[in-house]
């Protein structure tokens, strides 16, 4: 652990940071935000650029699994 900073290295010199309120917060906020602009695309034709497999692979707008009921649209 590095006095200083409170955070804890991990094997292969990550450093895993504590997760606070705020910080959970951000990261549903930015997960929303991110699954409401794939499903923009997704309704505007538009394809999108994924990480999948160790390689960049493309995904037509038919492609794409329409967003979850779960997430509010925010619309």
């Amino acid at each position: 652990m590095n006095p200083k900073s409170g955070i804890e290295l991990q094997p292969g010199n990550k450093a895993q940071i504590p997760l606070t309120e705020i910080h959970q917060k951000i990261d549903a906020g930015v997960k929303a935000a991110v699954a409401k602009a794939i499903e923009r695309h997704r309704r505007l034709g538009e394809s999108i650029s994924i990480w999948q497999e160790g390689q960049v692979v493309t995904l037509t707008a038919d492609q794409i699994p329409p967003l979850d009921s779960t997430i509010s649209h925010g619309e």
